[in-house]
């Protein structure tokens, strides 16, 4: 397989997850300030005797595609809460973009900060469900590389996303 075709099929791999990626995340409602939408990004590099194919995103969503372990409720995930809250103003854009308004008994507006550590203290126990929004269809379009692709770079799906994953986070 001559070196411009790996390249065109790596381009194709690389945009089909990218695409399917932020498909996800817009399907599962995961996409409310579109900045991890906007952060997917991918590159493929071509060196003299080799390839290299690398994904990029917001920190956080890997922890969205993982998912984290509550203090009450467990998913089978390497992230989990133990002692530390996620800080409460993290959600403060969230509750306006979504437009959740507190109020009190009067009908009048509240203070959005107890709103803020509620939901910080709800994701603190339940956790983050996996989404698996990039997992998914990286591992789809691995399933169709070639085989000759495969075989001659000797490529495993599980060690090549971590390994690419943990570059991804490595570098931030």
């Amino acid at each position: 397989m001559e070196k411009d075709e790996q390249l065109l099929i790596l381009e194709k791999f690389r945009d089909y997850v990218i695409q399917q990626a932020r498909s996800n995340l817009s399907r599962l409602q995961k996409n409310s300030s579109k900045n991890l939408y906007d952060s997917i990004k991918g590159e493929v590099q071509v060196m003299p005797n080799s390839m290299r194919l690398y994904f990029e995103m917001a920190d956080y969503g890997y922890f969205q595609d993982k998912g984290v372990s509550g203090t009450k409720r467990k998913y089978n995930t390497p992230f989990s809460y133990t002692n530390k809250m996620p800080p409460p103003k993290a959600f403060d854009k969230w509750i306006i973009k979504k437009g959740i308004a507190p109020r009190n008994k009067e009908g009048k507006f509240q203070t959005r900060k107890r709103l803020q550590f509620a939901i910080a203290r709800s994701i603190f126990e339940k956790g983050i469900k996996p989404s698996l929004f990039f997992t998914k269809p990286f591992e789809a379009a691995f399933k169709n590389l070639p085989d000759e692709m495969i075989t001659a770079y000797g490529l495993e799906a599980e060690e090549t996303f971590n390994t690419i994953m943990e570059e991804t986070f490595k570098n931030k």
